[in-house]
């Protein structure tokens, strides 16, 4: 039960039309904002998909969505230009050396994008540059408004609630946003018909059927309840797509050990005499910088295998 009586719970059946019974799968808490509540996820014995439930209604649930919410932040783009030149110049050697694979994209012409799950902008900022000519959607009114700021256009709303676009886009994309969502079908059913012919969508999800998740449980950093609704894995999302109009094209395991440190860090009380480990291990996820170069061989290995925690997918519109 959530301790805060604002808050009002709803049942849902599982999203795919599944008609048999759920099982079980563990009971946790808001680990990264300490907000009040356990929340149940229960997975689908006839698909497999895992569901938070009950879960906040979409009324109750911008009391878990505080204006100071992590992804709320972005990245500061408006540094000082020798700054942003020594960045370029770090990322590129980065780059060269190792190939991370947060962010990949298909190889496309610059065409028309939406961000869905924008924040302040940092990534439209990012491919304005590379000429694409974007658009964001964002619910946090705060950080759609500092987007604005430098220049983008950009709608506050839910996917469920925003009107059409006046023009359809070629790419769609959406970092670590469809977990968040109520109603993922009608959600992704939507997005397709804001796509061109053969447009692509692009999304980055935790992944509850890697390692970490097994190791770790309730105490897995990407487990982000009750924020995150659905749990996907592979074989569950590709159903999602499926249902809502999408193509799977192709499925990249990131290569990056953030969720590993951040849940090493939950296994420690906070009133441990270790604790200041405890939040040294909590900051990496954010602070990381260098330190993922140095993880990097590890991260690589694990991804090779499908077994880091972060996934990025590749979807094309099924006409």
């Amino acid at each position: 039960m959530n301790n805060d009586s604002s808050i009002t719970l709803e049942s849902k059946p599982c999203p795919l039309g599944c008609s048999g019974e759920d099982h079980l799968v563990l009971i946790g808490r808001d680990r990264l904002q300490n907000l009040p509540g356990e929340f149940t996820i229960l997975e689908c014995n006839t698909c497999g998909l895992m569901r938070t439930n009950p879960r906040p209604t979409p009324e109750s649930m911008g009391f878990y969505y505080p204006d100071s919410y992590g992804p709320y932040q972005g990245t500061r783009v408006d540094l000082p230009e020798q700054t942003v030149k020594i960045l370029l110049k770090a990322k590129q050697l980065a780059k060269r050396l190792f190939e991370f694979n947060t962010f990949r994209l298909p190889i496309l012409p610059a065409g028309r994008m939406l961000e869905v799950g924008c924040a302040s902008g940092a990534f439209l900022h990012q491919m304005a540059g590379k000429g694409w000519d974007v658009e964001g959607l964002e619910f946090s009114s705060k950080a759609a408004e500092r987007a604005r700021v430098l220049g983008y256009s950009v709608c506050t709303s839910t996917i469920e609630d925003a009107p059409d676009p006046k023009k359809t886009f070629d790419l769609i994309v959406g970092w670590m946003v469809l977990e968040h969502l109520h109603h993922p079908v009608l959600a992704l059913q939507k997005l397709h018909r804001w796509t061109k012919k053969g447009g692509w969508l692009v999304v980055s999800l935790p992944n509850p059927g890697s390692l970490e998740f097994r190791l770790f449980k309730d105490k897995w950093y990407a487990l982000h309840l009750p924020n995150h609704l659905y749990h996907y894995t592979v074989q569950t999302f590709d159903k999602i797509l499926e249902k809502s109009g999408w193509q799977l094209k192709e499925i990249h395991h990131q290569r990056i050990m953030s969720n590993l440190i951040g849940s090493l860090g939950y296994l420690i009380d906070e009133q441990s005499s270790i604790s200041g480990l405890r939040n040294l291990l909590l900051r990496f996820p954010e602070k990381a910088g260098v330190l993922h170069c140095l993880l990097f061989p590890i991260a690589y290995l694990l991804s090779t295998v499908g077994q880091t925690g972060r996934m990025t997918v590749w979807a094309r519109r099924k006409e």
